[in-house]
């Protein structure tokens, strides 16, 4: 990975990348030589898409990395595509695959990589991440840097690959209506993290990150209330409850080294689901020392064993109920803010989440 140097540039409100384009292309032809030292040369065909957010790349230091990488991994020139307001990738991806590239690389943050992703799901075509957002939550779960342009596009060019999985979220907006579908890589579903997101200042969240969600998640908590749900797991009985989130994930971790989902793994081939409903701050209180202290350190102990299904140690914790399966159906007592991947999707009345096990092939050290 590149040190920092004099010449990167710390920026408190999101990751710390190089900033001058000769240095970028500098460390990218060192990184990108070494990667195909280690792992040779990707098979053919060797050209990218780059997919770019404008809003959240320094073009010109990007330009200077790739052309590095391309030089030193045997790419043709890339075919460059920025997304739009009105499409965040879907149809840049879709582009990119008519264009026969190998490998597109999403640079922006987590809406932008879950559009591309959307595009290219079922595709043997790698997605590579160039994080440029505030929670970078696939990049985080994959272990990819967060932190340099530099070991990013090294890594797109000239990584290894590896298949994980795809969620997919089948929304209805009214009673009867059509049904909208989403990919998604992280996290959806409706209660607090959607009320968040609704809630979130768009312009705080430019100049503070994800300390933005703090406020949004005080606005959300005044608000918040129970939802009533009717919910089926893998087609077994239909049951009901009130939660004040419910939450179906393909990973374990979130923005701050949360862990939600313990058990969460990117390619086992089932989604997570966890229900909160807390009762009071004793409740919340409880909650957050679950996410915050015990399942952190369940995760990095490399010999633990996964706990069961709704238990934490030996007590079972009512106000967190933990479910998995490949498909679950929910239908909600009323109209309910949705989200995927931290974009807000809108109210829905009803919404299907079913898992595509090994569907996205993607570049990773």
């Amino acid at each position: 990975m590149a040190s920092v140097t004099s010449e990167t540039i710390p920026d408190p409100h999101g990751p710390v990348q190089n900033s001058d384009p000769a240095a970028a292309a500098d460390a990218t032809a060192r990184e990108t030589a070494e990667k195909v030292a280690e792992h040779g040369t990707p098979p053919p065909p060797r050209r990218a898409a780059v997919i770019v957010n404008p809003t959240k790349v320094d073009r010109a230091v990007l330009e200077a990395a790739v052309k590095a990488a391309e030089s030193e991994g045997d790419y043709e020139p890339s075919l460059w595509i920025e997304t739009s307001a009105d499409d965040p990738g879907v149809a840049m991806a879709r582009e990119a695959l008519e264009a026969g590239v190998g490998v597109v690389l999403a640079a922006g943050g987590d809406g932008t990589v879950r559009a591309v992703a959307e595009g290219l799901r079922g595709s043997d075509v790698a997605l590579a991440l160039v994080p440029s957002g505030t929670g970078n939550l696939l990049a985080r779960n994959l272990g990819l840097a967060l932190d340099d342009v530099d070991t990013a596009v090294a890594t797109a060019f000239a990584g290894e690959e590896r298949r994980i999985d795809v969620g997919v979220a089948a929304l209805r907006r009214e009673p009867g209506g059509p049904v909208d579908e989403h990919a998604f890589l992280v996290l959806g579903g409706v209660g607090l993290d959607a009320q968040m997101i609704a809630n979130t200042d768009d312009e705080l969240k430019q100049r503070a990150g994800w300390l933005a969600y703090v406020q949004a998640i005080g606005r959300s908590l005044k608000g918040g209330h129970r939802i009533k749900i009717g919910y089926r797991i893998d087609g077994a009985p239909p049951r009901k409850a009130r939660v004040h989130s419910l939450m179906v994930g393909n990973v374990a971790v979130l923005t701050g080294d949360v862990v939600l989902l313990p058990e969460a793994e990117i390619d086992d081939g089932v989604l997570d689901v966890v229900a909160l409903r807390p009762d009071g701050a004793l409740g919340w209180a409880t909650v957050l020392f679950r996410v915050l202290v015990e399942h952190r350190i369940m995760r990095r102990k490399p010999d633990s064993t996964v706990l069961p299904l709704n238990k934490v140690g030996a007590k079972q914790l009512d106000a967190m109920k933990y479910l998995r399966g490949r498909r679950i159906e929910v239908r909600l007592g009323g109209p309910e803010p949705f989200e995927v991947d931290g974009d807000a999707m809108g109210d829905v009345v009803s919404f299907t989440m079913s898992v595509e096990p090994q569907g996205l092939l993607v570049r990773v050290p």
